[in-house]
């Protein structure tokens, strides 16, 4: 992908779901490509399992808070997402969501439930993300496309993660699992 890339994803959850370090992997996803980035949260009451928000834009932009109705997609860890900053979203833009279902446009998945499954109920997060890619990576550069792909996001877990092998294979897992719900 060349470095003409320009899009403004917001990733949003509360307190502990791990907004900041899916931020990070595609920050760095974007660094690895040689893309320029920029990112900003907003903690709010995070340790008390209050609203965190994180923008990231992956492209030449001047400020990294996203526009209401400019963001290109939004990777929501918790159903209130949507409600809570679905706002930020153009509406030909993508929404990932962490809830059953519930035909608003939104492409839904129980990334709770998956974690579960896995025996790591805390890599909701992780397991979004997963979805995500599978269902918008790939191709072009084209509208409600993700700057990167799966193999991107491993290859930062890897450095990232490379001291800690468990913590590494765990992520992975995560991501797997997410993935392949969004491919089925």
């Amino acid at each position: 992908m060349s470095p003409s890339v320009q899009q403004q994803i917001v990733i949003s959850g509360v307190g502990g779901q791990g907004v900041l370090f899916v931020t990070r992997l595609l920050a760095e996803a974007a660094i690895a490509r040689g893309l320029p980035v920029l990112t900003s949260e907003t903690h709010g009451m995070a340790q008390r399992g209050g609203s965190v928000v994180s923008h990231l834009k992956v492209g030449a932009y001047s400020s990294p808070l996203i526009r209401s109705g400019c963001g290109d997609g939004l990777l929501g860890l918790k159903a209130e997402s949507l409600e809570l900053h679905g706002h930020f979203i153009r509406p030909d833009g993508w929404r990932v969501v962490n809830q059953a279902g519930t035909g608003d446009g939104a492409a839904h998945v129980d990334a709770d439930a998956a974690a579960a499954r896995i025996d790591n109920p805390r890599a909701v997060n992780l397991v979004v993300l997963g979805f995500a890619l599978a269902r918008l990576s790939g191709g072009d550069a084209a509208v409600n496309r993700l700057f990167c792909d799966r193999d991107d996001i491993a290859r930062v877990l890897e450095v990232r993660l490379a001291e800690r092998p468990e913590m590494l294979a765990a992520s992975r897992r995560a991501l797997d699992a997410g993935y392949a719900i969004g491919a089925a």
